[in-house]
């Protein structure tokens, strides 16, 4: 994945030169997430979290461009487990804390509202890079490897310097175990980017 992921950096830098210079922004971004689990497992609260990454906007017309990204996130979540059978079936490493992270990889469509804002709307893959939730008696992790969002929110743009909101929420469970209850992730995704190309 990582590789590929160089692999189409290097092919846009490649591609640029036949490209006029304002057709195509490529950058860094990072900021805050705020995240929450669906299901009785979990604290009905939103919890802190950090993402690091980049990004790349392609314009389409005066009004429309294309914005792949690719960030890491660090997900921290407190388990609810009274009440329920949660400790019987899963085992986590450290206290009462979930941790777990992912690399990102939203493809978002752009739209331009005005000379500063923008929305932002489109799907998100997740690729699960760690966690310290099991299934009892077993090493794996009790969350899938993938997870698929939608994703809306807004952006604004001042020169160089964008800044950005978004809510997330997760299509699929992400729940290993079979005939269990169903855990979707929600994000509050806000942070800042900076375009260097």
């Amino acid at each position: 994945m990582l590789k590929r992921f160089f692999a189409l950096i290097v092919i846009i830098f490649v591609c640029h030169n036949s490209v006029n210079a304002q057709g195509i922004s490529l950058g860094i971004k990072a900021g805050s997430d705020l995240q929450k689990m669906s299901g009785y497992s979990f604290k009905d609260k939103f919890e802190y979290g950090y993402h690091l990454g980049g990004f790349i906007e392609l314009k389409l017309n005066s009004k429309f461009s294309i914005q792949p990204e690719f960030y890491y996130s660090a997900i921290n979540l407190t388990v609810d487990s009274a009440g329920n059978n949660f400790s019987s079936l899963y085992e986590i490493k450290n206290d009462n804390k979930l941790k777990f992270g992912y690399i990102n990889i939203p493809l978002l469509l752009n739209i331009k509202a005005n000379k500063f804002l923008g929305l932002q709307v489109g799907p998100r893959y997740g690729l699960l890079t760690n966690s310290n939730l099991s299934i009892k008696g077993q090493t794996t992790s009790a969350l899938k490897t993938g997870d698929l969002s939608m994703v809306a929110g807004i952006q604004i743009k001042v020169l160089n310097v964008r800044v950005y909101g978004r809510y997330q929420v997760g299509l699929n469970n992400i729940n290993e175990l079979a005939n269990k209850e169903k855990w979707r992730n929600q994000t509050i995704h806000i942070g800042v980017g900076l375009s260097l190309l």
